[in-house]
């Protein structure tokens, strides 16, 4: 028998605090008398928690924790090469051997350990459902909500990695195969499984929404997901009204609409809001894994929220991006913290060790504009990622669900798919769709669209919810010019390389890299 690639013996990289290398730096100096950093203000926001089914599914469901909210993994690698964020580098800080400029810059190597922790993290969920399914002590249901968790987990991967091996025994190899065999894959355990689902499941677990809401995604990229490598635009096969009919399928149900808040629907106590379709359902006792706060804010932003610990001062939003949204649109206050920023009692906070060339000098200022990507990116530039809002003395992990599936999602796939069906991006219904989902943002009603401008309306509204990546390379954007990133015309960056320690760790040879990657 071939020798079983290890899927999970290859463990997420975490190399996050190797990249910080000023995280000691004082805080308590210039600031305001009341804060004490051994007193960071635990329990003053009430962590709001609903206990996920003892179903038996847990250890399936768990997986999702790792990498879908935080650093080094999945919504890395879906978030830094698109031109909705990025990591600066900031002298000494955040360098990393240049791995997250290389990304930035679509300069993408299999050395990359993001690449390996996303492979590792979504291959080790695939083979925790696969050891419960083996067991056989699942009903009907749940083994339908067991194959559509495994489904979503391949989708992840046939998006990231294109060629890769289908696996769904325990213990038993399969051969590496191309993205359009996978994707036929994942479409029929989608709809094999649909028959057994029901509207409704238990917290955080899989409804037939949510694998209608998959569907429409697969299906929305199937004419990407069916071309022969390597993927050139245009050759693959198009699946709009099947797009149409999945999105239909959840509208139809009554089962969600958009939430009437952003608060409600990412903040710290956004539990079972009336948009969420498939969730992770992160908690900072008993879901920890999603680290924003520390992702995002400089170091003295743990004054602005009294957070447990300092933050890394790493990913902001692209200028371009920002101002993108415009000024009526409530989406830009609520997804980005931008302008001077204040302690918890109202004072500037300040960087102590700022780069006297800052004209902001020290208080603290998340400006729009960023100087430049490396080598001395400042320390205070970018608005920040704010979209899944922080909490009053919240600890290193957040206790927001994160999306995975979500109504308005859905609403915009089905307008898109619609549009592509009539080869008309002001089609009555597309239009209609889209106003609906700008309206919840106070955003002016469009009359017109093109598809420029529909996938920069994608981008406002799916603004860090790791689908970025997928859109661009969609809609034949991936390799557009942004700042700090070179245009370019090379198919097989559709794809990420295969990460070179999962090559090698599969001793018969079976996984190979991509030709000429």
């Amino acid at each position: 028998m071939k020798t079983l690639i290890k899927l999970t013996s290859i463990l997420v990289i975490l190399f996050l605090y190797s990249s910080c290398t000023e995280l000691d730096e004082s805080l308590n100096s210039g600031f305001s008398d009341n804060f004490t950093p051994q007193n960071p203000g635990f329990g003053e926001s009430v962590n709001v928690n609903i206990p996920t089914p003892t179903d038996g599914m847990g250890a399936a469901f768990t997986t999702l924790l790792n990498g879908s909210a935080n650093h080094g993994g999945y919504f890395s690698v879906q978030g830094i090469p698109t031109d909705e964020m990025v990591i600066t580098q900031k002298g000494g800080d955040w360098f990393d051997g240049g791995i997250w400029l290389n990304m930035h810059r679509h300069d993408f190597f299999d050395t990359n350990p993001g690449l390996n922790g996303a492979w590792g993290a979504n291959y080790g969920g695939v083979t925790q459902v696969n050891d419960l399914l083996a067991s056989g002590n699942f009903d009907a249901n749940q083994t339908a909500q067991l194959r559509t968790l495994r489904a979503y987990y391949y989708w992840r991967l046939m998006d990231m990695f294109g060629r890769i091996k289908i696996i769904t025994q325990p213990g038993v190899d399969s051969p590496q195969v191309d993205r359009p065999a996978v994707f036929n894959f994942v479409v029929n355990e989608l709809k094999e499984a649909l028959p057994a689902l029901t509207p409704t499941a238990g917290y955080s677990r899989i409804t037939s929404g949510a694998a209608n809401a998959l569907l429409a995604r697969l299906y929305l990229n199937g004419e990407v997901y069916t071309r022969p490598y390597p993927y050139t635009p245009g050759t693959g096969t198009t699946y709009w009204q099947e797009a149409i009919d999945a999105a239909d399928a959840v509208i139809n149900s009554g089962q969600y609409e958009l939430d009437s808040s952003f608060e409600s629907l990412f903040g710290p106590a956004n539990v079972q809001s009336p948009e969420h379709i498939f969730i992770v359902p992160f908690d900072e006792n008993t879901g920890q894994g999603m680290n924003f706060a520390q992702q995002t804010l400089h170091y003295p932003s743990q004054l602005t929220w009294n957070l447990a610990s300092q933050p890394w001062n790493g990913y902001s939003t692209l200028e371009a991006f920002y101002n993108s949204y415009d000024d009526g649109d409530e989406r830009k206050e609520a997804f980005f913290i931008e302008g001077p920023q204040l302690d918890a009692q109202g004072n500037p906070i300040l960087d102590v060790a700022y780069d006297p060339a800052d004209q902001d000098g020290a208080p603290v200022n998340y400006t729009p504009a960023i100087n430049e990507l490396a080598p001395n990116g400042s320390r205070q530039a970018g608005a920040r990622l704010g979209k899944f809002s922080f909490k009053m003395g919240q600890r290193d992990n957040m206790d927001n669900d994160f999306t995975l599936l979500r109504y308005a999602d859905v609403l915009l796939m089905k307008a898109e798919a619609v549009a592509r069906l009539n080869n008309n991006w002001n089609h009555p219904m597309t239009l209609a769709l889209v106003n609906q989902v700008r309206a919840r943002a106070g955003a002016s009603t469009l009359g017109t669209l093109s598809a420029d401008a529909f996938v920069a309306e994608r981008g406002r509204e799916m603004f860090s919810e790791s689908i970025r990546r997928t859109d661009l390379i969609r809609f034949d954007r991936w390799g557009d010019a942004w700042w700090e990133k070179s245009a370019h015309s090379i198919d097989r960056y559709n794809v990420m390389p295969i990460p070179l320690p999962q090559i090698q760790a599969t001793l018969d040879g079976s996984l190979t890299q991509h030709p000429n990657y």
